[in-house]
């Protein structure tokens, strides 16, 4: 067989991995390093979107709970904070509109205070407040009891405790016939109320019926804040008649609200900072290609024996181009897989804190991976050209007299026996005798 016989260098798909993971094998830490920016990158991603889409259904869940067919007419506040009263009319005007389910009204009682005894000084209420109300409003408010049960229609000395004024009155439970001191009076607590997510205000109130308030702390009939439940497909159309129906004589001071566009709000709000975290999470993902591609270009120059070698045994400038690249995919693709890993385990932590159900985007399971396989070739692609295009070794970069030397002078037609004539004329030029003299001295 001739010299122009030589089968052409073959790199099999199968020897790709191992040779590719060489250098990462060789050099465990800086591989690990490297792999961390794409990591966090990526981690960012998925945590950012699977904590998301789990807080986003709990919303979800919530609004469908409590419904969006609730609305709130008030006469707005004074510069004091009390609540301006409504005619004595509003709620029998509001209860005659059409596809208006229920109807609770209330009245928060500006003078009257609660406090656990008698001898607490006086304004020392801790945010806590006294409505009246009557047996509609757990109804329409579509609330419940942790304690207890809810006030009657007579004028009974007796409140229901919101969850919040039951908590910073120290009040647990019913069974001891515990008492509040409410406006100059005895009260007994007969309930405690579980969490109005909607209407926070019931939250920090003592609850009394109309009549005990009339009979004992000096009610005048007028309510302050109306609750509204409607119809759900109508919630629109009675919102724009309820400041009519409520105040005829002057609609624009009544104020119509749906407290569950607060919960909208929330998931708005959500999804603007979940957009800026993302953008955080890219630039991390971004600094960990340029980390890619820095420890790469490190890697080609420390490795120039090794590629030299390689070509010198008959490796193209593919091959050593396909051994780099293939180095920063694997280094990119575990970053990726370990970031995936790390924001699922984020997401799960978080969901199981706040009680929601764990919920992760399947785009972002993949398209992460494929981020982070993307991010990997494009930071191993330079340094992999690099590498290949090296200037290959002479054939003959051996003592003269070697084997391989020898056979390739022996062959004066082939390109290597011309190279090795050259290279030895090039030895053989004799030193110039000064620079021989210099050295002896």
């Amino acid at each position: 067989m001739t010299t122009h016989d030589v089968p052409r260098s073959t790199l099999r798909t199968a020897d790709l991995v191992p040779t590719g993971s060489l250098g990462l094998r060789s050099r465990k830490m800086r591989a690990l390093l490297s792999g961390l920016g794409i990591a966090i990158g990526i981690a960012s991603i998925v945590s950012v979107l699977g904590v998301t889409r789990s807080s986003q259904s709990a919303l979800l869940a919530q609004l469908d709970q409590l419904g969006t067919n609730l609305l709130t007419v008030a006469n707005g506040t004074s510069g004091q904070g009390a609540e301006q009263i409504l005619p004595t009319t509003a709620t029998s005007m509001i209860r005659e509109l059409p596809h208006v389910q229920s109807v609770a009204p209330t009245a928060k009682l500006a003078s009257v205070n609660v406090y656990r005894n008698d001898h607490i000084a006086a304004g020392r209420t801790g945010g806590r407040s006294v409505r009246a109300a009557d047996a509609a409003l757990l109804g329409t408010l579509d609330g419940s009891l942790l304690a207890g049960r809810f006030i009657s229609n007579d004028d009974s000395p007796v409140t229901v405790l919101g969850y919040s004024a039951a908590t910073t009155l120290g009040i647990t439970d019913v069974s001891g016939n515990d008492r509040v001191w409410v406006g100059g009076h005895w009260y007994n607590v007969v309930g405690i109320l579980k969490p109005f997510t909607l209407a926070p205000e019931i939250d920090q109130a003592a609850i009394v019926s109309f009549q005990s308030a009339e009979h004992l702390l000096g009610y005048n009939g007028h309510p302050s804040r109306i609750y509204v439940r409607s119809d759900t497909e109508y919630t629109a159309g009675v919102a724009g008649l309820l400041g009519s129906a409520a105040n005829p004589e002057d609609p624009s001071r009544v104020a119509v609200s749906r407290p569950s566009d607060a919960l909208t709000a929330q998931l708005q709000v959500k999804q603007s900072g979940a957009g800026l975290i993302l953008g955080l999470g890219a630039i991390a993902l971004l600094v960990g290609a340029i980390g890619i591609a820095n420890v790469m270009v490190i890697a080609v120059l420390e490795r120039r024996t090794e590629i030299g070698l390689r070509r010198a045994l008959g490796a193209t400038r593919g091959h050593v181009a396909a051994q780099f690249l293939t180095e920063s995919l694997i280094l990119a693709t575990l970053g990726g897989i370990a970031g995936i890993a790390i924001g699922a385990g984020v997401t799960l932590g978080m969901s199981v804190y706040r009680g929601w159900t764990t919920l992760i985007p399947p785009e972002a399971l993949y398209g992460g991976l494929l981020v982070s396989i993307a991010a990997g070739a494009i930071a191993g692609l330079y340094p992999a050209l690099r590498a290949a295009h090296l200037p290959r070794p002479m054939p003959c970069a051996r003592p003269e007299g070697s084997a391989q030397t020898n056979s390739a002078a022996a062959s004066p037609g082939t390109r290597g026996g011309a190279v090795c004539r050259r290279f030895r004329t090039v030895r053989s030029v004799p030193r110039p005798a000064g620079r021989l003299r210099a050295r002896r001295r």
